[in-house]
């Protein structure tokens, strides 16, 4: 009788459990979100999955689905059943899942605020705390959402409780998701996510592993300005039409194995290496630049002549099979960037496919170069790199086999994508669907480059095309809140989370220091460039420095700003300890690696900490993240994850500022530790800081 009631108890807690029949939508990444701004949106089901083919069904309670419900293609209608969270329920012989739709139709931005946080958990289950009236919720697991029978609820004061069972499948997956979307009467709410490790919580950076995305710190190097490992291969142009500096400077493949060995990166913190392209460009002078007169080599490697070979000057295969060795050995990632837009009007396949190029003339007559809104999918970049036309099958078959390549043939992480938003959807949507099939098991990074609005970059960022984009938009906006004199932390804070709202709060998106095609920060934050003139004359022209010594304090905090939100942090090779540069070339110079002065070195110190914190903090890869204060000079936001929470405040004016910061909920009895800047006092809800000039003040627990 005793085993028998131990065999009913035991049936009666397995049949309780939060268990779900395990489905094909749980092998696939999670979706991205659908995000309404109109009233009629088309979607491509294969953008969130990809690889899910012949659909039974597709059906939703609260829109109007549009067109043959089991096709790729279909219309979402808003309804008055719409809501500000609703689902697609997509149905296949191989198990169900659903697309996340959230219609900001209905947010209201200057409403009262709603966020969402984690407060704890267990082993078998997570709470999570909504702050807000009227609050709504949907909780996922990988693509699916789970059973309100297995959500325990509590509205108190403003406050919803969620106690979420952990379902049971995921288990059986190293890497898995809880994910919660919430609304309030007047908001949507930033989204969370919670990572699980065989079922359990990941509580610790110890469990983070390389292919976790969301623990990237990237690195961005031009390789033939980075260290020269191999001097037998450094074949400058010595042309009288070239000027030095944009001549090879000699930097390599072996170069970067190099320092790779020697823990450079390991050193700074950085686990993702971003390679400038490697494929072979034309072995002479190319463009005309006026002022002063010289031609350029391809020595940045935007100009392929092949799309499947290293270029000789930076090495062969055996030196760059043995480089993602080294670097995977020491946990490292590496991605290669890669160039699809355009081939050098010198390569054989283009001689051979002249009808591979768009028209170099406009419909009505101009000349179609670098006519980059207004004819964005077709015009020329130069009159030597011709735009390809890859809205045509034939032209993006072997374009997007030719970038496989690299990922079946090399063990490379990912792809940065030049140009991305000069080249139609459809090739972004062939080549990742290339990508998921060849390498199923392989966790492929793509982060693109766009110049838009939100809603453009954010048009190629979904499951079946890229993870992420840069955004040069939040960057743009702290460095002239830094440089104008007028500038302000609060349109900062307007530009970022207009970012979060588009991207999530939990998006790949790329939050840079700088880049090859831009002045260095440090240079305008110091005054060395003036923010009206023409910065790539002026680095032509004259001695571009750092300017005032007060730019290391400013380059700093902007590395505080983007280590500590949402996102990748990208670092621009230099960036580190404050390398100076007016726009391209001289944003190029040789790689420095020692002699620095003590203002370069107090900034490299300060950015390895921050680097590392980053690493191991837990809050900053997968925190919750709630804006605190956005004033003129000051910016302030809290990351917050399981209970742990990481505070930030940053102070850009000259003065000492003492900075009272409201918390939005109690945090009674924790104990705080100060990564930098000091405490002056604080109480339940509220905390007093002082943050010196042009500095930041970082607080953990």
């Amino acid at each position: 009788m005793k085993y028998l009631r131990i065999i009913i108890i035991s049936f009666i807690l397995y049949s309780c459990s939060n268990k779900i029949e395990i489905s094909k939508f749980d092998d696939y990444d999670i979706a991205t979100t659908v995000r309404l701004s109109q009233d009629t949106t088309t979607i491509i089901i294969k953008d969130y999955f990809p690889l899910c083919d012949n659909l039974d069904s597709v059906t939703s309670s609260s829109l109007e689905i549009i067109g043959d419900k089991t096709m790729d293609t279909i219309q979402i209608v808003r309804t008055k059943k719409t809501k500000k969270l609703n689902l697609i329920n997509l149905s296949t012989n191989k198990g169900e899942g659903v697309i996340v739709v959230l219609d900001y139709c209905q947010h209201n931005n200057s409403g009262n605020q709603v966020y969402t946080v984690t407060k704890e958990f267990n082993k078998s289950k997570v709470t999570a705390e909504i702050f807000g009236n009227n609050a709504e919720f949907i909780v996922l697991w990988q693509n699916r959402v789970i059973d309100p029978f297995y959500i325990e609820v509590k509205n108190e004061n403003k406050k919803t409780s969620l106690n979420i069972e952990i379902p049971s499948s995921s288990k059986n997956f190293e890497r898995s998701f809880i994910r919660i979307f919430s609304s309030g009467s007047e908001q949507i709410a930033n989204d969370v996510l919670i990572p699980l490790n065989f079922g359990e919580v990941i509580e610790s950076s110890f469990k983070i592993r390389r292919e976790d995305k969301h623990a990237q710190v990237m690195y961005s190097l031009l390789i033939d300005r980075f260290f020269d490992g191999d001097p037998s291969n450094s074949k400058k142009l010595n042309s009288p039409n070239v000027l030095p500096k944009v001549d090879y400077f000699g930097g390599d493949l072996k170069g970067v194995l190099e320092k790779i060995k020697s823990g450079f990166f390991n050193n700074l913190g950085i686990n993702t290496i971003w390679l400038s392209p490697i494929t072979q460009n034309p072995y002479d002078a190319w463009g005309q630049y006026s002022d002063p007169s010289t031609q350029f080599s391809g020595y940045h490697g935007y100009w392929p002549i092949y799309l499947t070979k290293i270029d000789r000057r930076f090495g062969d295969e055996k030196v760059l099979k043995e480089l993602l060795s080294e670097a995977h050995a020491r946990d490292i990632n590496v991605i290669l960037d890669y160039v699809a837009n355009h081939l050098h009007i010198d390569s054989p396949v283009l001689k051979e496919n002249k009808d591979w190029t768009t028209s170099p003339i406009t419909p009505d007559g101009r000349p179609n170069f670098e006519l980059w809104d207004e004819f964005r999918l077709t015009t020329w970049f130069d009159k030597h790199i011709p735009s390809l036309d890859l809205e045509k099958e034939y032209v993006n078959e072997p374009l997007t086999d030719s970038a496989l390549f690299w990922m079946v043939n090399y063990d490379f992480d990912g792809f940065r994508h030049d140009a991305t938003k000069h080249i139609p959807e459809v090739f972004w949507r062939k080549l990742t669907q290339k990508i998921a099939n060849s390498l199923p098991d392989k966790n492929i990074y793509q982060i693109g480059e766009t110049y838009g609005s939100p809603s453009l970059i954010n048009s190629y960022v979904r499951n079946g095309m890229l993870d992420g984009q840069f955004d040069f938009n939040v960057y743009d906006s702290f460095i002239w809140s830094v440089i104008n004199n007028d500038g302000s932390f609060v349109n900062v804070m307007t530009t970022l989370i207009e970012s979060l709202n588009t991207y999530g709060y939990h998006n790949l998106m790329g939050y840079i220091t700088g880049n090859h095609d831009r002045p260095r920060f440090i240079s305008l934050a110091g005054g060395a460039l003036l923010p009206d003139e023409d910065w790539k004359k002026a680095g032509w022209n004259r001695e571009i420095g750092v300017g005032k010594n007060e730019s290391y304090d400013y380059l700093s905090i902007l590395h505080a700003f983007i280590f500590t939100i949402p996102g990748i942090p990208t670092v621009y090779y230099g960036d580190e300890f404050g390398d100076p540069g007016a726009n391209d070339p001289d944003n190029r110079r040789w790689m420095r690696f020692d002699n620095y002065n003590e203002h370069e070195a107090k900034l490299l110190n300060n950015f390895v900490s921050l680097s590392k914190f980053r690493r191991s903090s837990i809050p900053l890869i997968y925190g919750d993240f709630i804006p605190l204060k956005a004033e003129e000079d000051i910016l302030a936001y809290l990351r917050v994850y399981m209970g742990k929470i990481v505070l930030i405040a940053i102070n850009k004016s000259n003065d000492i500022k003492e900075v009272e910061i409201k918390i939005p909920f109690d945090f009674e009895g924790k104990k705080f530790q100060l990564q930098s800047g000091r405490i002056i006092s604080l109480d339940d809800y509220t905390i007093t800081v002082e943050i010196e000039p042009r500095n930041f003040v970082l607080i953990n627990n």
